[in-house]
């Protein structure tokens, strides 16, 4: 559960834009996206393959 604590002088916008980002930041809306749709396991196989070769290309690019 995201919840924060607006102050009491504190501007409903900023308060608005702190839930957004830690709302962002625990990945609720992300999990829920994964679970709505059943995905093959074949197919998590793959997404997790290309995920590891993405990182290990990044990875030889910010050595060089």
């Amino acid at each position: 559960m995201v919840g924060i604590i607006i102050g009491e002088r504190e501007p409903i916008d900023r308060a608005i834009r702190r839930f957004k980002k830690k709302y962002e930041r625990s990945g609720i809306l992300k999990e829920f996206k994964k679970r709505t749709f059943f995905t093959k396991p074949s197919v998590k196989k793959r997404i997790k393959k290309m995920k590891a070769i993405r990182r290990a290309q990044r990875a030889v690019i910010e050595e060089a």
